[in-house]
C-alpha cells in the first residue's frame, strides 16, 4: 500500500535529502554520458536525475551492464540494456563521456584532492586508496565531489598527496592537462561548491538550509571565494521526495550517510 502524497510531503525535508538534490543537480543536462557515483547519497542523486530532468543518463549496476531503470538501493535492476566490460568504462572515462562523483580524503581551494595517503609521501601517517583513477579522470572527464563530513580534516590549505588533479595543477601542466579537465562542484553536508572565479579557487554556491556561511568558513582550511548573496540549496519537489523516499532509497540508507 503506497503512502499517501500528503504524508510523504508533511515530513521535514532533511539535510540528507538536500544533499540528493545537490548532487542530482551535478548531472542536470548532461546528456548521455555515464553517470559514475561513489557513495549512498551520489547513487540516490544519479538515480534521481535519471528518473526526472536527466532521463539521457546512462546508469549502471556498479559491476558491468547498463541498466535501464533506476530501482531501489540495493535491489537488482530489472531492465538491463547493455554490457559495459570494464576496457570499455575505461574508453568513457578517457574520451570526457563520463561524469564521476568521487570521494575525497583532502581537497584544497583549487580542488586537488587526495585519496592516496596523509602525511610525508616517504612515510605516511596513514595509507588510504591509492592513487586510483583519480588522475585519469580529473584530466579527462568531468569529476566532481562529495565529501559527507565537511570538516578541516577535509578541506586543507594544501592536500599532502595530488591525486585528483586541480586548476592550478593542470594549468601548470599545459593545455594536454588543462583542456579537458572540468571540477563542475564539490557537495559536502554542510554546502555546495564550485571553482567560478578568475583564479580558479573555490566558491561557496548554496547553502543547505540551517547553515551559515560563518559555520562553512570555521569548518575550511582555506579562504572561500564568497558572493554578496549566497542561496540556499534548492528544495526538492513533492514529486522528488516521493521518489527519494518510497522509490529510490526507501530503507533510509540516505541518512547514515549524513549527519543530521
Amino acid at each position: 500500500m503506497s503512502t499517501p502524497p500528503e504524508a510523504t510531503t508533511a515530513i521535514p525535508v532533511t539535510r540528507a535529502e538536500y544533499c540528493v538534490i545537490a548532487c542530482a543537480e551535478a548531472w542536470r543536462g548532461a546528456g548521455e554520458i555515464l553517470a559514475a557515483p561513489m557513495g549512498t547519497v551520489p547513487t540516490i542523486g544519479a538515480r534521481l536525475a535519471r528518473l526526472t530532468f536527466s532521463p539521457d543518463l546512462l546508469l549502471t549496476d556498479g559491476e558491468a551492464q547498463l541498466i535501464a531503470d533506476a530501482p531501489a538501493l540495493g535491489e537488482a535492476p530489472r531492465v538491463v540494456e547493455g554490457w559495459l566490460p570494464y576496457r570499455q568504462h575505461l574508453a568513457l572515462a578517457a574520451t570526457g563521456r563520463r561524469h564521476v562523483m568521487m570521494g575525497a580524503s583532502q581537497l584544497d581551494r583549487y580542488g586537488n584532492q587526495n585519496i592516496s595517503c596523509i602525511g610525508d609521501w616517504e612515510r605516511p601517517t596513514r595509507q588510504l586508496l591509492g592513487m586510483r583513477g583519480a588522475p585519469v579522470n580529473t584530466l579527462n572527464n568531468p569529476t566532481s565531489y562529495w565529501v559527507p563530513r565537511h570538516s578541516l580534516r577535509v578541506f586543507v590549505e594544501k592536500v599532502d598527496v595530488v591525486s585528483g588533479v586541480g586548476y592550478d595543477n593542470a594549468a601548470a601542466a599545459g593545455s594536454s592537462a588543462s583542456r579537458y579537465h572540468r571540477i563542475p562542484r564539490v557537495i559536502s553536508d554542510l554546502a555546495v561548491f564550485d571553482f567560478e572565479t578568475p583564479d580558479r579557487s573555490m566558491r561557496l554556491r548554496s547553502l543547505h538550509p540551517g547553515v551559515t556561511a560563518g559555520q562553512v568558513a570555521d569548518a575550511t582550511g582555506f579562504p572561500l571565494a564568497v558572493p554578496d548573496d549566497v542561496p540556499h540549496t534548492r528544495e526538492p519537489t513533492a514529486a522528488e521526495l516521493r521518489l527519494i523516499r518510497e522509490r529510490i532509497d526507501p530503507q533510509g540508507l540516505r541518512e547514515r550517510e549524513v549527519r543530521g
